[in-house]
C-alpha cells in the first residue's frame, strides 16, 4: 500500500499539515451550507414537514456545539493526530450514513453523528496548523486557514444545487466519502502525534455546561425568527443556555486545568482580536444569509445563478491570500484590521444602493472587492489572536475561537433575519411571501445596513489593537523575508 509520507516526504512538515488541514476542514465547513440547498427535495422524498426538516440542520449545529469546546482538551490529552483522524473518520461515516438515510428521522440521527466529527475537525486542525508554523510565520498559517473557512460557505450552495439537479440529494453527502478517505490516508501517513503534558483530567462539569450553554444559545438564535423570540421553546433554550454560560464561567475559572481555558481572555491581544472576529463573522454570515434571498426572491434568479453571482467573493479572497500574509508582517495587525473592517462595513453599506434593476456584474464586482477585504481581515485577525497565546495552550485557544465563530455566525444570521422578517411581514399577502413584493427591497436594505453596523463595531474594536503587542513576532518575520 502506498505510504503518504514516502510520496510527500520532500515537502516541509508544516505544509503537509496545511494540506491535511485544508482537505479535512473544507468538507466540514462546506457541509454547514450545502444541506440547505437540499431541503425542498428532502421534503418531497420523505414527505417531511418544516418542523422535521429543521432538525436536519439544527441537529448538526447542536452536535457541533457540544464537541467544539471539548476538542481542545481531547486533542491535548489523546494527541492531535489521533483526534484529527478520529474526527475525520466519524465525519466520513456520518456522511455515508446520511446518504443512505431511509427517513427524515434517520437522516437527523446521522447528521448528529456527522457533527461529532465536524465539531472536532476545525479546532484540532487549527491547533496543528499554528503549532507547525513558528510565531513569525503565523500570518502565512492564517492565510492557509482562510482558504476553507471563507470559500466553503460560498461554494456550498453552488455545489449543492448542481449535485441535486444533476444526480440526487444523497450525493451532497456521498461526495464527502472518497474525498474524506483520501484526506484520512494522507493525514495518517504524514501527520505527527502531539500531546500536552499539562492537559489535565477530564472536566465533566465544563463539558456538560459548555454543551448546554452553546447548544441552548445556538438553538434559540436559529429558531427565534421562525418561532418568535417570546415563544416558550426559544425562551427556555435561550435563557437556559445563558444561565449555563454563567455557571460555566464560574466553574471553569476555579479549575487549574479547565476544559475551556477562559483565562486566555486575560491576554489583551487574544481578547480584542476575538471581539473583532465576533463582529466580523456576524457581518459576513449575515450577508451570506441575506444576499442569496435577495437574488432569488425579489430578483428572481435561480439558486445556481445566485450562487454564481456571490462566487466572486471567495475568488477575491484567494487572489489576495499571498498579499495579505506579506502585508501583515510589513504594516502590523492594527492597520490591517482598520482597513479590512472599514472595507467590510463599506461594502455591506454599498448594498443599500443595489436594487431590482442593478446590473449583476456590479454585484459580482462588489462581492470580489468584499472578498479582498475579508482576506486581509482573516489573516490579521487570526494571526493577532494567536500571537500572545503560549504554545501549550494553542489547542484551547483554537476551541475558544471556533466556538465564538459558531455563535457569531448564528447571531449575525438571527439579527439579519429578524430585521428582514419584521420589514417584510406587513407585505405578505394571504398566500404569498412578503419578500417577493417590490416593497421588500427596502427591508433588505435595512438588513444590509445591520451587516454594515456589525462591520463598524468590528472597526471600533480594531482601533484598540496595539502593534507593539506583536512587535517581536512581526520583526522576526520581516527579517526572515
Amino acid at each position: 500500500m502506498l505510504n503518504a509520507n514516502r510520496l510527500f516526504g520532500g515537502i516541509e512538515y508544516k505544509y503537509l499539515v496545511a494540506i491535511a488541514f485544508v482537505s479535512g476542514i473544507f468538507m466540514d465547513i462546506l457541509d454547514t451550507t450545502i444541506v440547505n440547498a437540499a431541503l425542498p427535495r428532502l421534503s418531497e422524498d420523505f414527505h417531511a414537514n418544516v418542523a422535521s426538516l429543521e432538525w436536519v440542520v439544527t441537529g448538526y449545529l447542536l452536535s457541533l456545539a457540544v464537541w467544539i469546546p471539548a476538542s481542545g482538551w481531547i486533542g491535548d490529552r489523546f494527541g492531535t493526530k489521533r483526534t484529527f483522524l478520529f474526527a475525520n473518520g466519524m465525519f466520513i461515516a456520518g456522511s455515508a450514513l446520511c446518504g443512505a438515510a431511509w427517513s427524515i428521522e434517520s437522516l437527523t440521527l446521522f447528521r448528529v453523528l456527522q457533527g461529532v466529527g465536524g465539531g472536532m475537525l476545525t479546532p484540532v486542525g487549527m491547533a496543528m496548523l499554528y503549532r507547525a508554523f513558528t510565531p513569525q510565520e503565523r500570518a502565512r498559517a492564517s492565510a492557509i486557514l482562510s482558504i476553507p473557512t471563507t470559500m466553503a460557505p460560498m461554494l456550498g450552495p453552488v455545489l449543492g444545487g448542481w449535485l441535486i439537479d444533476q444526480f440526487s440529494w444523497r450525493w451532497i453527502f456521498y461526495v464527502n466519502v472518497p474525498v474524506g478517505i483520501l484526506s484520512l490516508w494522507f493525514s495518517a501517513g504524514c501527520l505527527r502525534e502531539h500531546r500536552e503534558a499539562t492537559a489535565g483530567k477530564f472536566d465533566p462539569a465544563g463539558f456538560l455546561l459548555s454543551g448546554v450553554a452553546i447548544a441552548g444559545v445556538l438553538y434559540a438564535l436559529s429558531r427565534g425568527v421562525d418561532d418568535g423570540w417570546t415563544s416558550p421553546r426559544v425562551l427556555i433554550s435561550g435563557l437556559g443556555g445563558l444561565l449555563s454560560l454563567v455557571l460555566l464561567i464560574a466553574v471553569e475559572l476555579r479549575l487549574p486545568t479547565p476544559m475551556l481555558d477562559l483565562r486566555l481572555y486575560d491576554l489583551r491581544m487574544f481578547r480584542v482580536s476575538s471581539l473583532v472576529a465576533f463582529m466580523s463573522f456576524s457581518s459576513q454570515f449575515g450577508m451570506l444569509f441575506l444576499l442569496p434571498l435577495f437574488l432569488q426572491v425579489p430578483r428572481g434568479l435561480s439558486a445556481l445563478d445566485s450562487g454564481l453571482t456571490t462566487l466572486p467573493q471567495p475568488v477575491g479572497q484567494v487572489l489576495m491570500i499571498q498579499v495579505t500574509s506579506r502585508l501583515y508582517n510589513r504594516i502590523g495587525p492594527r492597520r490591517n484590521l482598520i482597513v479590512s473592517t472599514s472595507g467590510l462595513a463599506i461594502t455591506s453599506g454599498l448594498f443599500l444602493l443595489v436594487g431590482l434593476e442593478t446590473d449583476l456584474w456590479l454585484i459580482r464586482g462588489l462581492m470580489l472587492l468584499r472578498g479582498m477585504f475579508i482576506a486581509f481581515q482573516m489573516v490579521a485577525m487570526q494571526t493577532a489572536a494567536f500571537s500572545a497565546v503560549p504554545r501549550p495552550k494553542t489547542g484551547r485557544a483554537s476551541s475558544l475561537l471556533s466556538t465564538m465563530r459558531q455563535i457569531a455566525a448564528a447571531f449575525g444570521v438571527a439579527v439579519a433575519a429578524t430585521v428582514l422578517v419584521s420589514g417584510t411581514s406587513a407585505l405578505a399577502g394571504a398566500s404569498g411571501s412578503g419578500m417577493a413584493q417590490p416593497g421588500a427591497v427596502a427591508a433588505f436594505h435595512t438588513a444590509f445596513a445591520v451587516a454594515s453596523v456589525f462591520g463598524l463595531l468590528g472597526l471600533l474594536f480594531a482601533l484598540r489593537i496595539r502593534d507593539h503587542d506583536v512587535a517581536p513576532a512581526v520583526r522576526l518575520a520581516a527579517q526572515a523575508a
